[in-house]
């Protein structure tokens, strides 16, 4: 007799607490309570989520539809047209699929409108290591402004130059550093220690005056918040890209001051500029598992699906750079480099299958449970993973934020374990300033190059 007539049919769970059971264990969701209890209650859990038909995410919000303004983008914003090859998938069955040789490069493009968050974080929760790395590698996204970034067999560097009191000479000394290890192609980005309009200004002048005179291919930024961005514009100052961080709920996205409206428009004042030469992606996000939890925002949603939602936000706006930051919030969200290595080629993988330009900001803080050992293997795994770009910081320690990343020396390491290029034209700019030689290779530096008087004039 079978037991289907002797056994009432069990209700299926809840598509939330499914996907915080079956995520990898991370301190977040221990914390947040919403956790498996065992590693056997996350087995079957998993089991369970790869028998749920990908339609039931369209069906099912894990953040009810009327109380969200992501969960009605997410909604509202998906392409059926690109969803019907797999409409009729399983979870597990996308996640077996999408490890076949059928899932080309051309073939995940045109899937990824139809991809929601929710769909991309629950196949990564089914997959190891090596599947997040070989399906992420697979993702090809590629962005510009006044350079291309993206393109197969190139990998690009963030510049950061921050510095303690926004001193202009010592953010001219570290970009200096960057530049004459071929890093800046992704971004020459500043985290200012002040955040007033005037100071804000004065950064976005400085990195313009330093771009136009030595006629570097790449793009400025000062990561300041997009009202005050727009305000920067108002006042004619010269912005390149607008940047904000975001988060996956509008719970937490106001917690940071903005909504979708907000940064529709930031994203048109920007573009009006219009000073991409070779394309107009003007947007920078960045993101990172824990935010909405700590903004006691999460809806009692694992911190990777949520995650996953803000690149749905991301996505609306045609960013050119997106940019977990992975180990920044602290072990009370990602413990150890264990977990900060797992979330980070998770959040990788979501958002190149939701199409998105991913950068990946490996880092820890000084009472996380990692060190800088965890770093070189998770730069290495992302490498490996297709990873557009990453942080280039002096020494892999920024004195502004206080926290441990990558460093020049780490890109110039993976560009040359992996024969990784810069962006095409940066590449071509490096060569003719005689910082690389025409295979790529770094050069000894010349008491009469150029570059070395890029201070001169800066108070």
């Amino acid at each position: 007799m079978s037991t289907a007539l002797t056994t009432p049919k069990k209700k299926a769970r809840p598509l939330k607490e499914l996907l915080a059971k079956a995520t990898p264990l991370r301190s977040g969701d221990v914390l947040a309570g919403v956790a498996a209890q065992t590693e056997e209650e996350r087995v079957r859990a998993q089991i369970e989520l790869a028998d749920v038909p990908l339609t039931r995410f369209l069906d099912e919000c894990i953040i009810p539809y009327e109380g969200d303004e992501v969960t009605r983008l997410i909604i509202d914003g998906h392409d059926k047209g690109a969803f019907a090859p797999i409409s009729g998938f399983t979870v597990g069955e996308l996640r077996d699929w999408l490890l076949t040789d059928a899932a080309t490069p051309q073939a995940l493009t045109a899937l990824a409108p139809g991809i929601t968050p929710e769909m991309a974080a629950a196949t990564s929760k089914l997959m190891r290591m090596q599947d997040l790395i070989l399906v992420g590698a697979k993702c090809e996204v590629v962005t510009r402004f006044r350079n291309t970034i993206g393109l197969p067999g190139t990998f690009s560097v963030r510049l950061q130059p921050n510095h303690p009191t926004d001193d202009m000479k010592g953010i001219a000394a570290s970009t200096l550093d960057g530049l004459m290890y071929g890093c800046g192609d992704a971004v020459i980005g500043i985290n200012p220690a002040t955040d007033n309009l005037d100071n804000i200004t004065k950064l976005l002048w400085m990195l313009d005056s330093v771009v136009q005179k030595h006629e570097i291919p790449t793009q400025t930024c000062v990561l300041t918040h997009v009202t005050t961005t727009m305000e920067a514009i108002e006042n004619g100052a010269p912005v390149d890209l607008c940047f904000q961080s975001i988060a996956g709920t509008e719970q937490a996205n106001a917690s940071f001051g903005i909504n979708l409206s907000l940064l529709k428009d930031a994203h048109q004042a920007t573009l009006s500029l219009n000073r991409g030469t070779v394309g107009n992606n003007c947007m920078y996000f960045e993101t990172g598992q824990g935010s909405a939890l700590s903004a006691n925002a999460n809806h009692g949603v694992d911190q990777q699906t949520i995650e996953a939602r803000a690149y749905a936000v991301a996505r609306a706006f045609d960013p050119l750079l997106v940019n977990t930051v992975v180990g920044f919030i602290g072990p009370e969200y990602l413990y150890n480099g264990k977990q900060i290595m797992r979330a980070g080629l998770e959040d990788h993988f979501c958002g190149k299958l939701m199409g998105l330009p991913m950068g990946v900001d490996i880092c820890y803080t000084n009472h996380a449970e990692a060190d800088q050992d965890d770093m070189d293997v998770l730069l290495t795994l992302l490498g490996t993973a297709g990873c557009k770009f990453v942080m280039g910081i002096p020494g892999a320690d920024d004195i502004m934020l206080n926290y441990q990343s990558t460093s020049f020396h780490d890109a110039a390491y993976l560009r040359k374990l992996l024969n990784l290029k810069p962006a095409p034209e940066f590449a071509t700019w490096l060569e003719s300033v005689g910082v690389h030689d025409r295979e790529g290779q770094l050069l000894p530096i010349l008491k009469s190059n150029n570059l070395l008087g890029l201070s001169d004039g800066l108070k």
